[in-house]
């Protein structure tokens, strides 16, 4: 079935309820005014019930020449993605694996985060931060943490915890390490891969959609997406949208509620590109199953009923960020081009956190205590850069010279009563009004007024080059960057400076495309990933040494193939990244490392018109070596599994125009909670199923959407750590069910 006008659809959220934010309710208010005022200035012929007139959407995710990648046959994935500075590549001419989920695929699974959207992803498992509710990311079994994920190439501009798919187009997987394309991540992650995330512009067709859904646990979600086009050639281009989601979840007792409102602006001439970005999101998670410690246990517990709520009544986590960036790009002539952006973002944080450690798996009996914590969190980063093609004989040159800064503060403030712990069981839930803290409580800073505890700079400057021989049928790409961390670190309560890390490292990087044929591409890399080191901990003789940057080093070799409509691609890498011990003479020094490697089967495109699928195998081999230690040495990595893999596949139903129906299976296998492996945690499989409707009513395109993820309401421990060196749990959701509609006018 060819979709029709439903491109670039956001989901979104519930309803302008009786006591919403007055901000939720201006924002209703505005949009349901410009949705109406759209209908009415629009001239909507009559069309046949059966027959639907295609909308072209076509939009630039920034200011760049280059715009979106087109769609690949079947509209789930993109024919190419951002490779870093490199800009907008198509995939059969990297030398590295990516995938671009797009908007299409974001509707249609009713994918409401990042970590949604990458249930797709048969290299990506979703995990959740250490002691609260934060999404990470394994990608080749390393940690990339959720403020760690790059919007439109810049890091730490969205929500630090949980970003919703209303505020961007596409989501972008890069797998492997990337120190030269994208630079080190400020949290220290990314050693595995990246992720992208577009922001949505304005397409060449008028925009004006209205989604409302409901789902389990009484949820709810209203949103809208406008855009309109202005001016000579359309060249002023805004896209606004709002959401509002609110209610439980298929989890007893737990309740969310967000709210979003993001302004996109671009604005094009023969030369220039300029475009620009305003959001706020506001989410509010009460009462939120907390992941699950273990201590003293030599076996990991039973699953517990997945709908069980083991979280304190009186818990909570709320987050607030406000962001905005500027693009711009000039064609000084026809062969070299300048770019430069800039970012920033406001976020807020405070929690009352009431985790539960158990020590008693074959009763689930366990304790929790009180966790307070407040945090203000401030981002600014920049980046130039110069874009340029040449010849030299018969060698084609593209190249890329790019210097870049980023700078974070993070005021923080904590309450914790760790000596007044409360019983809790983790199949039984034993619920307290919320205690006091103790005398005993331990305080950093004050949680009204948390004041600064650490400032990360860093910069660089990377240069690269694509050299292209052979008619183009062999495209070398070499390159470097130079990059310099900057860490300070400040005592609570004091505010005295405690540690001022000064690093610099050269990043290299070498790869290699050989186009067989228009279908077939071979490639190979060198990459390597950077991260700032750690800091000695008090019983090493060092003690408060912070330690060189850890390099990951990456080798791969792959196959990529496109058939035109079938697309998919063979990877097989090997990456070594530094890990700390403190050795035999009590010196905390980095001589262990962790080998991961692994081989990906992906594909993605349209079998036969009308039968789409998308997914792949990951093979994971992530072994610790060099530990210092014969219980660690070569046992598998906290959290990794060795397989693990997901399927999908869409049809469009034959005799009923404007029915789809699809199905996803998930797997992932067994993993250790602990380095020595003692503590193995199952391996678990997820069926979820969807079904989409377009239809055609009084003259607007409406797609009903109907999903169920879990559908065979498994109990499962979905993740194991997310956090490198701990193996805590996480329960997965129960059967969970949505309903949407979405209407444009």
């Amino acid at each position: 079935m060819k979709k029709t006008g439903l491109q670039n659809a956001t989901p979104i959220r519930p309803s302008c309820k009786a006591e919403p934010k007055t901000l939720t309710l201006a924002l209703c208010a505005a949009l349901a005014a410009m949705a109406h005022s759209a209908v009415q200035a629009e001239d909507i012929p009559e069309k046949d019930s059966t027959t639907l007139a295609p909308v072209t959407v076509k939009a630039s995710a920034d200011a760049s020449a280059e715009g979106l990648s087109p769609a690949y046959p079947g509209g789930q994935v993109a024919r190419g993605a951002r490779a870093g500075i490199l800009g907008t590549k198509d995939n059969q001419d990297v030398p590295f694996s990516l995938t671009s989920y797009t908007n299409e695929l974001i509707q249609d699974r009713q994918a409401k985060s990042v970590g949604e959207v990458l249930q797709n992803d048969p290299t990506v498992r979703v995990a959740r931060g250490f002691g609260n509710f934060q999404e990470s990311y394994f990608i080749r079994g390393f940690i990339l943490n959720s403020d760690d994920v790059a919007y439109n190439g810049m890091y730490s501009l969205l929500p630090r915890q949980y970003i919703a798919t209303e505020l961007f187009e596409r989501v972008e997987v890069l797998r492997g390490a990337s120190a030269f394309l994208s630079g080190a991540n400020p949290g220290g992650g990314g050693l595995g891969g990246g992720i992208n995330l577009l922001p949505k512009r304005a397409p060449n067709e008028p925009l004006s959609r209205v989604t409302v859904g409901t789902g389990s646990g009484g949820g709810s979600t209203v949103s809208a997406d406008l855009a309109r086009r202005f001016g000579p050639d359309q060249s002023t281009g805004i896209r606004i949208n709002a959401a509002t989601r609110d209610g439980g979840t298929g989890v007893s007792e737990e309740k969310n509620h967000l709210d979003l409102f993001s302004v996109g602006l671009d604005w094009r001439s023969r030369d220039v590109r300029l475009s620009a970005d305003l959001g706020v999101q506001d989410n509010q998670l009460k009462q939120t199953r907390t992941n699950v410690s273990m201590s003293g246990l030599t076996s990991v517990p039973n699953v517990p009923d997945n709908s069980t709520n083991f979280a304190q009544p009186w818990s909570y986590s709320n987050e607030r960020d406000t962001f905005g960036t500027l693009r711009a790009e000039y064609d000084i002539n026809k062969d070299l081009t300048a770019w430069a952006a800039a970012g920033t973002r406001l976020g807020t944080e405070a929690n009352s956190l009431a985790n539960l450690t158990v020590s008693n798996a074959s009763t689930g009996a366990g304790n929790f205590y009180r966790f307070d914590n407040t945090a203000e969190e401030k981002v600014k980063t920049a980046e130039l850069g110069l874009r340029g093609k040449l010849r030299t004989g018969t060698v084609g040159h593209e190249w890329v010279v790019s210097a870049s800064h980023f700078g974070k503060e993070r005021n923080n403030a904590y309450t914790y009563d760790f000596n007044n712990k409360l019983s809790n069981n983790l199949y039984s839930p034993i619920y307290w009004s919320q205690p006091a803290f103790s005398g005993t409580a331990t305080s950093g800073n004050k949680l009204d007024s948390p004041a600064l505890t650490g400032r990360t700079r860093m910069s660089s400057l990377a240069v690269g080059d694509t050299l292209s021989f052979a008619q183009d049928s062999v495209l070398l790409t070499v390159g470097a960057r130079e990059q310099t961390l900057a860490i300070e670190n400040y005592a609570y309560n004091t505010g005295a400076l405690t540690s001022n890390y000064v690093q610099s490292r050269t990043s290299p990087m070498a790869g290699l495309v050989y186009k067989a044929s228009q279908q077939l591409s071979l490639y190979g890399n060198y990459i390597e990933g950077l991260s700032q080191g750690e800091t000695a901990p008090s019983t090493a003789s060092n003690n408060g040494e912070k330690l060189a940057p850890y390099v990951s080093k990456q080798q791969e070799i792959g196959v990529k193939y496109d058939a035109g409509r079938v697309g998919g691609g063979i990877a097989f890498f090997s990456t070594t990244k530094p890990r700390s011990l403190t050795n035999a003479a009590n010196v905390f020094t980095s001589e262990g490392r962790d080998r991961h490697q692994g081989l990906e089967l992906t594909v993605h495109g349209e079998l036969t018109r009308g039968v789409r699928l998308l997914g792949g195998v990951t093979w994971l081999d992530a072994i610790q070596q060099s530990t210092g230690s014969a219980s660690t040495e070569g046992k598998r990595v906290i959290g990794v599994p060795k397989l693990q893999a997901s399927l999908g596949a869409e049809v469009d139903v034959p005799g009923l125009p404007g029915l789809a129906l699809d199905g996803r299976l998930v797997h992932t296998g067994a993993s250790y909670a602990d380095a020595s492996n003692t503590l193995e945690v199952p391996g678990w499989s997820r069926l979820d199923v969807g079904a989409r409707y377009l239809t055609e009513m009084q003259g607007h395109v409406v797609t009903w959407r109907a999903r169920i993820d879990n559908l065979t309401d498994r109990n499962y421990w979905a993740s194991v750590g997310g956090y490198p060196g701990q193996g805590y749990l996480v329960v997965g959701a129960p059967r969970t069910f949505w309903l949407s509609a979405s209407v444009d006018f």
